[in-house]
C-alpha cells in the first residue's frame, strides 16, 4: 500500500467529518453524513480510511480525577546517553500517559497520572530516578488542570 501524507486526506469534507467525530466520537454515520453531504456508506469508507492512515483514532477520553487517581504532574527528566532508551523506559510505565522528547532545559517530558502523593514520590524517586541514563528529574505537580483539548484538524 502506498503512503499518503495525512495532510492529503483532510479536504474540507474531511474536515468537516473529524470535526463531527470530534464533537461526539460516537455519532452515527449516518448523521454525520446529512452534515457534511456525503452518502452514509462514504463517510464509513472515509473514517476508516482517516484511521488505517493514522490520522485520527476514536477513543474515550477519560477524567483521571473521576476514577481515583487524585495527583497529576509533569516530570521534566535530564539524561545522559540515550534519550530514546529513557522514554521507551518511560512510556512502558502504566501511569506515564504522555512521554515527549524536548529540545530545552530537559531531555524528556512525562505526564504522569497518580493515585496521591504517596504514588507520585514512589513513582518519580524510586522507579524514574532509578533508570539507567536519568541524571535528574524536575516534578511540576498541576494544580488544576485549566485547559485539555483533542480537537486538531488541518488548516
Amino acid at each position: 500500500m502506498t503512503a499518503i501524507a495525512p495532510h492529503a486526506l483532510l479536504d474540507d469534507v474531511g474536515q468537516a467529518i473529524v470535526e463531527q467525530l470530534q464533537e461526539d466520537g460516537r455519532r452515527p454515520y449516518a448523521t454525520i453524513a446529512r452534515a457534511v453531504g456525503l452518502s452514509e456508506a462514504a463517510v464509513r469508507q472515509r473514517v476508516a480510511r482517516l484511521q488505517e492512515t493514522g490520522v485520527i483514532r476514536i477513543v474515550a477520553v477519560t477524567d483521571p480525577m473521576q476514577l481515583g487517581f487524585r495527583r497529576q504532574a509533569m516530570a521534566g527528566i535530564r539524561v545522559e546517553g540515550d534519550v530514546v532508551t529513557v522514554a521507551d523506559a518511560l512510556a512502558a510505565m502504566p501511569e506515564v500517559d504522555h512521554v515527549v522528547i524536548t529540545a530545552g532545559s530537559f531531555d524528556v517530558l512525562a505526564e504522569v497520572v497518580c493515585e496521591d502523593d504517596d504514588h507520585l514520590l514512589e513513582l518519580v524517586g524510586r522507579r524514574i530516578r532509578a533508570l539507567p541514563g536519568v541524571r535528574s528529574t524536575e516534578t511540576f505537580v498541576y494544580m488544576k488542570l485549566h485547559k485539555q483539548h483533542h480537537n486538531w484538524v488541518a488548516k
